[in-house]
């Protein structure tokens, strides 16, 4: 470990309280009638362990309902697909990390260790039941009579008479219930079955992975444990098969046609209401979506609605959801993401819409953006009138039950987490035991260069304007995720680099989400040359406005798809780019999922050539005589997201190319380098690597 600079307490009180959200408040959910808000907290800013919680709205008080300490439950013996499942969650917390309940908030169900738990949210006690071992992912049904839970790749159900197995089929590649790895890591489906109204019959998905490739993830400290065997969907090669099946507490099944002649690919989603059962299903490359109406009675689906797209159609958190007989989608339309019913456009080109947040008889409230930077929420009535619920700049988010609104808030003073609202009236806070981060933060927000990319510049805090100060770029860049928003959390790890001696840059380049879906679908068919352009763009767009910029030294660093880009920058354009570290870089998109990838690339089997030009490896054969800026790579070797073969066939094609560059491995990493010694470390080791490649004094 690097000798510790004077501030270094921020690295260390970033990996001990999970990047400040231990403590937290989280998971909130308010009850039809709006009598009560379950949600999930840990006792402070260093627990990871959660709690189930209920905030009585009436009375004003916290509950505590399901503590892990009290039920006696050990949260390290965890089944391997409830650690799968966390993974594609990202979820860094232990305990009760998730919860299902009924719509009123009486009842609630969890797992914890392996063992399926019930509560009585009004009474406030919960017991864990007899089930058998290694359950995961339980669901309540509508009555509240019985929970259904995965075990051992089959679908079992508890209830006040037994815990039974109610499908389940031998076959090392088959599973029932579970959400399959693509539909988890990229269509935000962590789920595999859905309860009926009436709660006598289940929607349970049947997974076969035989038709996956099986890769390994190797432990190299740990040489004489095999390899662990991982079926992975690299892309242009086969997906796991799903099929779907209408299971009864009697023993019934009933095979679900959705996919009779081969036109769809993927199970997005699926919802049973009152209102009906539907899919929402795509085709392979994504370009079509459609809406299926399924027959529960006799498993024949008919399609209600089709939404066609020539780059891609988007999946949109909340629909499709039907309401009173009308479809409610989000559907890209010329240059605005658009919240439509029944086909017709509600909303107009100024919002760009998130996600569906809420419908009654009245009003549809969403999350939705006119600047990138900002999330606001709006009521839109069934006849396109709108209303906007908060007010100024920030993230915001909620949860609805009756009329109380549990409110979220992130801006640049910090993060407010459950303002519980009757009207406009503050009637309660829920209370926040996390820690703030020390310190203040310097960062103010531009709009840059000929494409108004959104940039933040971070500036030291004690700084005097003047003298000029290295850049480091710090940026994600690429679809589905934003770093430029006005929400402090963004900026901590930014400002603790600043305060190192950089001028920190982020920007959002095309590809990011919040612009439209023109701005988005600018990377289609190639994910390198318009994200490294926009990067360069901001940096001297930035420069020209602020001279003290150094120009000269000039670093990135990223992960993930930032990892990609950093990469990608010191071997295209050594010229601006003086020194990189690349965290868990995808180096050869063919190396990466179906769902994604093909997304933006296609079929590498039909579309060979958008592979080669995104291929880093490829870029390292381009380089000649040219020398390699300092490039320092790192990677989990755990990771099942991003395998570890991304850089390490980097590492060794720069080799072969005789370009120095350093390799940090990280054993038992995943993805998510959720432990703290790793997270407190990394970012120290990243300080002392960019000091020496920009020749920078401590």
């Amino acid at each position: 470990m690097p000798n510790e600079p004077a501030s270094a307490s921020y690295p260390r009180r970033n990996a001990v309280t999970r990047r400040f959200t231990l403590g937290a408040p989280r998971d909130l959910r308010v009850g039809s009638d709006g009598a009560r808000i379950a949600f999930l907290r840990s006792s402070g800013p260093e627990d990871p362990v959660n709690s189930l919680w209920v905030f009585d709205v009436e009375t004003r008080e916290e509950r505590l309902v399901a503590d892990p300490a009290s039920l006696g439950a050990q949260d390290d013996d965890l089944p391997l697909e409830e650690r799968a499942r966390r993974e594609r969650a990202r979820e860094s917390g232990g305990g009760i990390v998730a919860y299902d309940a009924d719509a009123e908030l009486t009842h609630a169900c969890f797992a914890l260790g392996g063992q399926i738990g019930r509560a009585d949210l009004r009474a406030g006690s919960a017991e864990l039941l007899v089930t058998a071992p290694g359950g995961f992912d339980p669901r309540l049904s509508a009555d509240g009579s019985a929970i259904a839970y995965v075990c051992a790749d089959a679908l079992r159900v508890v209830d006040a008479d037994s815990d039974r197995e109610v499908i389940g089929e031998s076959g090392e590649t088959i599973s029932w219930g579970a959400a399959e790895f693509i539909a988890g890591e990229e269509m935000g489906r962590t789920r595999g079955f859905w309860w009926a109204p009436d709660s006598q019959r289940l929607l349970v998905e049947r997974v076969d992975v035989a038709p996956i490739d099986t890769w390994h993830v190797a432990a190299p400290i740990t040489p004489w444990q095999a390899p662990q065997a991982i079926r992975y969907p690299g892309a242009g090669t086969p997906n796991a098969e799903v099929a779907l099946a209408v299971v009864g507490l009697d023993g019934s099944r009933l095979d679900v046609g959705w996919n009779g002649l081969g036109e769809w690919e993927y199970l997005a989603d699926a919802s049973w209401t009152g209102e009906g059962l539907i899919l929402t299903v795509q085709t392979r490359d994504q370009r079509t979506l459609a809406v299926l109406d399924v027959d529960p009675d006799t498993g024949e689906c008919a399609e209600r609605y089709r939404i066609v797209d020539d780059h891609w159609v988007e999946l949109i958190s909340g629909t499709p959801r039907l309401h009173d007989g009308k479809l409610i989608t989000v559907e890209d339309r010329g240059t605005a993401r658009r919240l439509c019913v029944d086909g017709k456009s509600v909303t107009g080109d100024e919002w760009q819409v998130r996600s569906v947040v809420d419908i009654d008889d009245e009003r549809l409230v969403i999350r939705a953006s006119t600047d990138p930077t900002t999330v606001d929420l709006v009521s839109v009535g069934w006849d396109g009138g709108t209303k906007v619920e908060t007010k100024g700049g920030g993230v915001n988010g909620v949860a609805i039950g009756g009329d109380v609104w549990a409110l979220t808030r992130s801006d640049m003073d910090g993060r407010v987490i459950g303002d519980i609202m009757i009207g406009s009236e503050t009637v309660g806070t829920i209370t926040d035991t996390s820690e703030r981060p020390a310190g203040d933060l310097h960062v103010t927000f531009h709009t840059v260069a000929d494409r108004e990319l959104r940039t933040a510049l971070v500036l030291p805090s004690r700084y005097d304007g003047v003298a000029p100060l290295p850049v480091l770029m710090d940026p994600y860049g690429g679809p589905h995720a934003q770093r430029v928003q006005r929400a402090a959390g963004l900026f901590h790890a930014p400002q603790w680099f600043a305060d190192q001696g950089f001028a920190v840059i982020i920007t959002d380049g095309r590809g990011t989400p919040g612009r439209g879906p023109v701005f988005e679908r600018e990377v289609s068919g190639d994910l390198a040359a318009p994200v490294l352009d926009d990067q360069v763009a901001a940096l001297r767009a930035l420069a020209d406005d602020h001279p003290f910029l150094d120009l000269g030294r000039v670093a990135i660093r990223g992960w993930s798809f930032g990892g990609y880009l950093a990469a990608l920058a010191v071997l295209r354009r050594p010229d601006v780019f003086h020194a990189a570290v690349a965290g868990a870089p995808v180096t050869d998109w063919r190396l990466y999922d179906t769902h994604y990838t093909e997304r933006y690339l296609g079929n590498p089997n039909e579309e060979p050539e958008n592979y080669e030009r995104t291929d880093l490896c490829a870029d390292v054969a381009r380089l000649g005589e040219r020398t390699l800026p300092p490039l320092m790579l790192i990677h989990g070797l755990a990771d099942d997201n991003v395998v570890a073969a991304h850089t390490l066939q980097l590492s060794r094609a720069l080799l072969e190319a005789g370009k120095p560059h350093t390799v940090l491995p990280l054993s038992g990493v995943t993805h998510m380098t959720p432990q703290e010694e790793v997270a407190e470390n990394l970012l120290l080791v990243q300080l002392v690597f960019l000091r020496k490649a920009l020749g920078i004094e401590t």
